[in-house]
């Protein structure tokens, strides 16, 4: 069963979420180089406007000389025309280039403003409190900003050139259409600007029929970006965790969940077909017919010879071009529909960054603050899950500087959870944390990361590769036992799937020897590798980073007794806590 559809309405909200995505890059110090782009934009559309008007009126007299069948004038005004008609060739190529030079400048910072927001310190926060508000991130920040910022140009310019084209036009519609009356059977009925009010009613009856058809793409749309979105995570997903579903036998679960997914994609895809199908029938008759119209009107006062050819050719330029500004939204509607899906999910994802930013620096949340001493401080610390329940409270503990601790935990979240809190990554709850304000830290999580790229570039992760010399790097592998990577440090790898759990371990254990950090704190970064690779390890590190200063979380009693201080995690009744000297 489809989720319930977003109802997608052009209301304040819109009108809100609309005025605060365009105030990012519009207030933006980049906006004094995009400013004189979009009035160059501008002045392109208007002239095209000016030079459209110009060779309507050259058209006429084309056909007034081919009438009169005066072939100096038919010259002179095919010159003029030619002429005319490269200016609109022009202009018409230089304004969509001039589009594009400002599109990319307006995404490129809308981009890196929503990534700063996305991939900064409080992502893990975004992660835990709104990730199903804000599914499929990465779609919101690729697709949906090079859509919202495509059409917002191309539709606020198009709606500008009908304007001008409608106030352009109009007036030569209204003159060239009151010379001549409607015929109704044997009567003839005189209306000033006729053809302008013909075109002005049958614009109405488009604008309402279209709305009335399509109104229901716009809640579509969103979904579909959704739904596809989430088709294409699940089958990443897959690819990174083969070899676990093939260990599980599950791949049949596996195609389920797919086609599952799928099923909503297509279904989501009738829909959206059907209704453009219906919305593309209703505005091709409607452009078919609006395309007969001057004709069927003017054709009588032609033939009675109150028009010339000329006329009539201008006359049907002129409600062409008036009839197509008064059409403008029927012909933007299905684009305006898909740009409203857009701005909901980027205004969305942007309105939850910034609760979630908030949530992360309210006063009562988990604070890592700087240490006044060479310490790490836990100080009346309270963890708790996002939804406000308790998971550990009451933690009071000093990790002194330059000694091996371990502390020792039970399974479950506490531990990890302290270990988030430690790294700064945990707002949730009360309480502080303070660790030395220029000590340089490493974190070790039980699952290490390794980036897509070169072996170097994972060993070194997040430091520039070029900072460590070859024989370093490959020392580093040497001491955690992986000399066999060595002559592959350039080789361009997805090595996390490459690696089994013990190698991706002892991978992150020579990024630390490369890192030489002031403190190394780790939540059983070992728990993959054997005892004895275990006890090698801790050794290295005792040996080659003797100034480091190691904690290690743990629940694992061996890894303790190798750590000269021991502090034990104890959970009590209803989450109350203690760390103790063990």
């Amino acid at each position: 069963m489809l989720p319930n559809r977003h109802p997608g309405h052009f209301d304040a909200r819109f009108v809100r979420h609309l005025a605060g995505l365009t105030r990012i890059y519009w207030t933006s110090p980049d906006a004094k180089r995009g400013a004189p782009l979009l009035a160059l934009c501008v002045a392109m559309e208007l002239g095209l406007v000016y030079a459209n008007v110009n060779l309507a009126r050259a058209n006429s007299k084309v056909f007034d000389a081919v009438q009169g069948k005066q072939w100096p004038r038919f010259v002179e005004a095919i010159e003029i025309f030619l002429g005319v008609a490269l200016v609109v060739v022009m202009i018409s190529t230089y304004r969509i280039y001039v589009r594009n030079i400002l599109q990319i400048r307006w995404r490129e910072h809308l981009t890196r403003h929503f990534v700063d927001g996305w991939i900064g310190p409080y992502a893990y926060g975004q992660a835990q409190l709104h990730h199903r508000d804000t599914d499929n991130p990465d779609q919101r920040i690729s697709q949906d900003i090079q859509s919202y910022v495509a059409s917002a140009l191309g539709l606020s310019l198009s709606l500008l050139s009908a304007v001008a084209t409608l106030v352009s036009f109009s007036g030569v519609l209204w003159r060239l259409s009151g010379t001549w009356p409607l015929r109704i059977g044997g009567y003839e009925l005189w209306i000033p600007g006729l053809m302008m009010w013909v075109a002005i009613l049958y614009s109405i009856v488009s604008m309402y029929l279209t709305h009335k058809v399509g109104r229901t793409l716009v809640g579509i749309n969103f979904d579909r970006l959704r739904f596809e979105a989430d088709f294409r995570y699940g089958l990443v997903r897959f690819r990174d965790h083969t070899e676990a579903v093939a260990l599980a036998r599950g791949q049949e679960v596996e195609r389920r969940i797919a086609m599952t997914r799928f099923h909503a994609v297509i279904t989501n895809w009738w829909d959206l077909i059907t209704r453009q199908r219906n919305l593309t029938m209703l505005t091709g008759g409607i452009g078919q017919a609006n395309g007969i119209v001057p004709l069927l009107v003017a054709a009588p006062a032609f033939f009675a010879g109150r028009m010339t050819l000329g006329g009539v050719t201008e006359t049907g330029i002129a409600y062409g071009q008036v009839s197509g500004a008064l059409s403008w939204f029927v012909d933007a509607y299905q684009e305006i529909a898909a740009w409203r899906a857009s701005i909901e999910r980027l205004s969305t994802f942007r309105e939850k960054l910034d609760e979630t930013k908030n949530d992360v620096e309210r006063a009562d949340a988990v604070h890592v603050d700087p240490a006044a001493d060479a310490d790490v401080h836990v100080t009346r610390l309270d963890l708790t899950q996002p939804t406000g329940e308790i998971i550990a409270a009451g933690l009071d503990a000093t990790l002194a500087a330059g000694q091996r601790t371990a502390v020792l935990g039970p399974p479950g979240r506490a531990k990890t959870t302290l270990f988030r809190a430690l790294a700064g990554i945990w707002p949730f709850g009360h309480g502080r944390v303070a660790i030395p304000a220029q000590a340089r830290t490493l974190f070790l999580a039980r699952e290490p990361y390794l980036p897509f790229g070169t072996l170097r570039e994972a060993v070194a992760y997040p430091a520039d590769p070029k900072g460590f010399s070859d024989d370093a790097v490959r020392e580093a592998l040497s001491l955690v036992r992986l000399d066999a990577l060595a002559p592959r440090l350039d080789e361009r790898e997805t090595w996390d799937q490459a690696l089994s759990g013990d190698e991706q371990q002892r991978l992150v254990f020579a990024r630390a020897l490369l890192h030489a950090p002031d403190w190394l704190i780790m939540d059983d970064a070992t728990a993959a590798l054997d005892e004895a690779t275990e006890k090698l390890v801790y050794e290295v590190l005792a040996a080659r980073l003797p100034a480091t200063t190691v904690v290690s979380l743990t629940n694992r009693p061996h890894v303790a007794a190798i750590h000269q201080r021991r502090l034990e995690l104890v959970i009590g009744d209803g989450g109350a806590a203690g760390l103790q000297p063990g």
